[in-house]
């Protein structure tokens, strides 16, 4: 879809977009007279989620022109993210009465930031038009292909401002939507390697590949054990903004997990839904995907991210429960679970991230757990961390972008699960806190820098459509980690 913003005039023409608060309604300047007594003759009263599509004459030109209108919900409780629902709801009902260019009429509303107001609406438009059709031999085209930001003269900075990063962040979002939407027999650790090349060719950051060969002079044995089973070798990814130069020394350390596809090992997954493991690698595209916007915005920090890409199969040659291995960081770990692999492959990824690029703040992101999944669904990220100011940093970033995160308890008696008379560590904490535990082990590795544990299992994929999001991938953790980035500044 293509978002732009214009200058408004009476004379705008085309189709129109506005929004209503519930209690305001009365006393709105609707665009006609026609269309709040047409509004109300189908029950519209504004509530969050409601929308009315109504058409009218025109007096001046005798043409008819549709006005699509979205409910807000009370005025008092509109936040951004209630904002992007009631215009994804809008954008819906337009592509269903077969718009091709609509018109937001300016905001009048002093509820939010202009700035972000416009923000989220271009975020909602782009996120929504999304498709990922690209196997379809024949893929159903959208007829809504342009959305028009109008504005008033005064309203130009702020609108101007919101609509650049609203697109930054929305083509940014999509982009990672991609990578974990494609096949696994197409998104190999290879591939995902060359996305992220392109990447930054695009964005402007710098990619740094590492084959086998390099891996193993680095020491990363948990991670080249997760992905001897393959025939598809892995990569490990470096992507470096250092927006900062003067500082050195501050630097934010990015770590995605990327499993490009996770058959669980010889502790291996049931036949239902394995075949949804390609989104194992949703924190890699999250961590290349923020780094996409972080550099095009040119964020004025530095920021490291890296990824330890490869697949957990079965073959000979792959690892087993009972074996134990070694670590970059020189810890052994008893291999209780081949399907608790990521944190094995994050584990080494944090341990560079910290000692070789000297990141003095580490947050890394990961499908890690099915028990995210039990304890918070599919609509919330959860959180461990032992730093509470960062979080309380995440937290205004969730506000900011609309992905939920929640915190977890990381008592010192959960990390006793994680600890066995056989090696430094071993790989499970068993059934009980799965998400604290796999998430405490991964901190065993950043060397007491601030830490961040993101377990994005329920939040990287929906099973049907939400208001401006598609089933598939979401694309989560982009946008936070923008927000989230930025508040570091």
């Amino acid at each position: 879809m293509d978002v732009r913003a214009l200058l408004y005039s009476p004379d705008v023409t085309g189709d129109l977009l506005f929004f209503v608060a519930e209690d305001g309604i009365a006393e709105c300047k609707w665009p006609h007279a026609a269309v709040q007594t047409l509004c109300e003759a189908q029950g519209f009263a504004g509530k969050l989620g409601e929308t009315a599509v109504c058409t009218y004459v025109e007096e001046e030109t005798a043409n008819l022109r549709k006005v699509v209108v979205g409910g807000l919900g009370k005025a008092a409780e509109l936040c951004l993210e209630k904002l992007r629902k009631a215009t994804g709801n809008a954008l819906k009902q337009a592509e269903k009465h077969k718009v091709e260019t609509l018109t937001m009429l300016p905001w009048d509303l002093n509820l939010l930031p202009l700035d972000a107001v416009v923000r989220a609406v271009v975020e909602a438009a782009l996120l929504n038009s999304y498709r990922f059709d690209r196997y379809l031999g024949e893929s159903k085209e959208q007829s809504l292909k342009s959305l028009q930001i109008s504005y008033a003269s005064q309203q130009e900075v702020d609108v101007m401002r919101g609509l650049k990063l609203g697109q930054t962040l929305g083509h940014a979002t999509n982009m990672a939507r991609d990578l974990v939407n494609e096949p696994a027999n197409s998104m190999t650790p290879a591939q995902l390697a060359e996305e992220a090349i392109k990447a930054g060719e695009t964005f402007g950051f710098a990619v740094e590949v590492m084959e086998r060969d390099a891996i193993e002079e680095l020491g990363m044995t948990a991670f080249l054990e997760v992905g001897k089973a393959s025939a598809n070798s892995p990569r490990f990814i470096v992507m470096r903004h250092l927006g900062k130069p003067e500082e050195p020394e501050q630097i934010l350390g990015l770590v995605g997990k990327g499993i490009t596809f996770d058959s669980g090992g010889l502790s291996i997954k049931p036949a239902q839904g394995m075949g949804g493991m390609k989104f194992d690698m949703g924190g890699a595209a999250s961590v290349i995907g923020a780094m996409s916007a972080i550099a095009a915005e040119n964020l004025h920090l530095n920021v490291v991210a890296v990824v330890a890409a490869c697949e957990n199969l079965i073959s000979g040659t792959g690892y087993r429960p009972g074996d134990i291995i070694g670590s970059m960081a020189g810890k052994t770990i008893l291999i209780e679970s081949t399907d608790a692999e990521g944190r094995l492959t994050l584990a080494d990824a944090a341990h560079y991230v910290v000692t070789k690029e000297r990141a003095s703040t580490v947050v890394d992101v990961a499908t890690l757990t099915g028990a995210a999944i039990v304890a918070l669904g599919t609509v919330t990220t959860g959180v461990i961390t032992n730093d509470q100011g960062l979080y309380e940093r995440l937290q205004a970033a969730s506000d900011q972008s609309g992905e939920r995160v929640w915190q977890l308890p990381s008592f010192p008696e959960y990390r006793e699960q994680n600890k066995t008379h056989q090696a430094d560590l071993k790989n499970t904490g068993g059934r009980e806190a799965g998400t604290i535990t796999g998430g405490l082990f991964i901190e065993a590795f950043v060397e007491e820098k601030p830490w961040i544990h993101l377990d994005i299992a329920g939040t990287c994929f929906a099973a049907k459509d939400r208001e401006y999001l598609r089933e598939g991938a979401t694309g989560v953790g982009v946008r936070l980690l923008y927000h989230f980035a930025e508040s570091l500044i």
